[in-house]
């Protein structure tokens, strides 16, 4: 992928008003080219294309993403990394923990997840890595450790999904709550009694927010 191709691309569609929007959406943590996201997805596919055929993760064009000033960027290397996702392994998952605890908001951090899921899902050793993130003081790990098994269904491993929810009981923080709610609300499609049991061996250690979330379809 050459990024200053990409990069100038994306400028010529610069709208100030639309990015004015999208930052306010984000607490103004970041600025904005101002390009909605099927707009974005376009432009990213149609540069895509050629490199399609690439068997080997650009880390230099992800980083050179990442450090641009502007949001749009960011979500363009996450949308590469999941076009390559299943180029990646194991010893990539330091580089990928450097984008999520870099520039860190639940946009980029929700991006991640399903990436980190799908390479620990074929490498079962990164497992023992989203238990440490399970634990670590930066929350945008531990919600990636709490949500990286969203979507499995029948190949969740309850073991861990357990584990890993259980050493964020206790909390107050908004973003951790949520993610267990949500991790165990995709997980009661597929086994209500599983959840059903979790939240009742566990409710006197879960926050409101995070019964309310995970009971939605039981």
């Amino acid at each position: 992928m050459n990024f200053d191709n990409l990069f100038e691309e994306m400028m010529k569609h610069k709208n100030e008003k639309e990015a004015e929007k999208m930052s306010a959406y984000m607490l103004n943590k970041f600025k904005y080219i101002g390009i909605k996201t099927p707009e974005r997805r376009k432009i990213f596919k149609n540069f895509f294309k050629e490199y399609k055929k690439e068997e080997i993760i650009n880390w230099d064009f992800i980083n050179k993403c990442w450090e641009n000033e502007y949001r749009e960027l960011q979500y363009s290397a996450i949308d590469y990394l999941k076009e390559m996702v299943k180029f990646l392994t194991e010893k990539d998952i330091p580089k990928i923990k450097k984008l999520i605890i870099t520039k860190s908001w639940w946009d980029t951090v929700d991006g991640i997840d399903v990436i980190v899921g799908e390479t620990a899902l074929k490498y079962p050793e990164i497992n023992k890595t989203l238990i440490k993130w399970s634990k670590d003081k930066n929350i945008w790990l531990r919600r990636i450790a709490i949500d990286h098994q969203l979507l499995r269904k029948e190949k969740t491993n309850t073991e861990l999904l357990s584990e890993i929810i259980e050493n964020n009981l206790n909390g107050t923080e908004f973003f951790i709550n949520k993610a267990i709610g949500w991790a165990l609300r995709d997980y009661s499609k597929t086994n209500p009694d599983w959840v059903t049991d979790f939240i009742e061996k566990n409710k006197d250690k879960m926050s409101k927010l995070s019964i309310k979330e995970a009971s939605k379809y039981i």
